[in-house]
């Protein structure tokens, strides 16, 4: 079970849910904090067996890479037979596209489903032909939008152009965090720290487009604190992250890179929050943020990276 844990990026699985959920309840806007209905559930779960799959297919496609560089892993260090993996992997990838259907049902609306089909293919994508060639981080990125879309949609968004500043803002956000860890099996290249770093800095100015940009016409659309305020607090979080990778750019050795990949993802969840704390207020917030114990936890149990 632990094998199958690690394969799937256990830990990692709560950032999938946290961009779904949020992207739901950015769209929702301010409601009683109540189960969320079936057209949120089912796009979580669409999100949760999409991010397993693609992990898993990641791992079966690069098994002779991972025999040399990280023979550690459960593949080729035969704690799981790569068939079986496969088999699980395309399971959970169908498991993941029935979710986004049935989101789209729930919804009555027909774009989750055809969110969750693009989705689908960028995975694929990714992990079959694209993760080591110079597109590799932007398909990555485009992964991580279209999951937030998954759960936009399945609320009937977005519903504004300032609700695009995050998707697109959180796409280039990870397609940053990919480009920084392009070489953290070994010694990484300072060039490639750099310009992940610039992509995730910029990615975290384009998703507080949320609230900034409504405040070039005038309007402050936050649900509960002064515009101004979450600005300054989601630099905060930005610095922080980014102070994370300058540590590892000044020491590029696999364990900081690793430190500073494995510390920008679990940002992931605080920033979903801290975006669903301006559209929805705290409460939402918290049962978001909530999600980093599911991170914390898995990370004990298994690495994130």
């Amino acid at each position: 079970m632990l094998a199958w844990l690690r394969l799937v990026r256990l830990p990692n699985l709560a950032t999938a849910a946290a961009d779904s959920l949020a992207g739901f309840l950015v769209v929702s806007g301010p409601t009683p904090l109540d189960w969320p209905p079936l057209a949120c559930g089912l796009a979580v779960l669409a999100s949760l067996a999409l991010y397993a799959a693609g992990m898993v297919l990641n791992d079966v496609y690069d098994l002779e890479l991972d025999r040399i560089e990280r023979p550690e892993r459960p593949l080729p260090s035969g704690a799981i037979d790569p068939r079986h993996a496969a088999l699980a992997g395309n399971l959970l990838m169908a498991v993941g596209a029935a979710a986004a259907c049935g989101a789209a049902v729930a919804a009555n609306s027909p774009w989750p489903a055809l969110v969750g089909a693009v989705l689908t293919a960028a995975i694929w994508l990714y992990d079959r032909h694209a993760k080591a060639t110079a597109a590799g981080p932007a398909v990555m990125g485009t992964c991580r939008g279209l999951n937030w879309l998954l759960g936009m949609t399945a609320a009937g968004g977005p519903t504004a152009e300032h609700q695009w500043a995050i998707p697109v803002g959180m796409a280039v956000y990870v397609a940053g965090i990919t480009l920084f860890a392009r070489d953290e099996a070994g010694r990484s290249r300072g060039v490639m720290l750099v310009a992940g770093m610039l992509a995730m800095a910029a990615g975290l100015a384009v998703a507080a487009g949320f609230v900034w940009l409504p405040l070039l016409d005038g309007v402050a659309r936050t649900a509960s604190l002064p515009a101004t305020t979450w600005l300054a607090c989601w630099g905060v979080l930005a610095a922080s992250v980014l102070a994370r990778a300058a540590q590892a750019l000044a020491d590029p050795s696999a364990t900081r890179v690793r430190a500073a990949v494995g510390n920008a993802i679990m940002a992931i969840i605080t920033l979903d929050a801290v975006l669903v704390l301006a559209a929805c207020g705290e409460r939402w917030a918290i049962a978001v943020i909530l999600l980093l114990a599911w991170f914390l936890v898995g990370r004990r149990v298994v690495p994130p990276t």
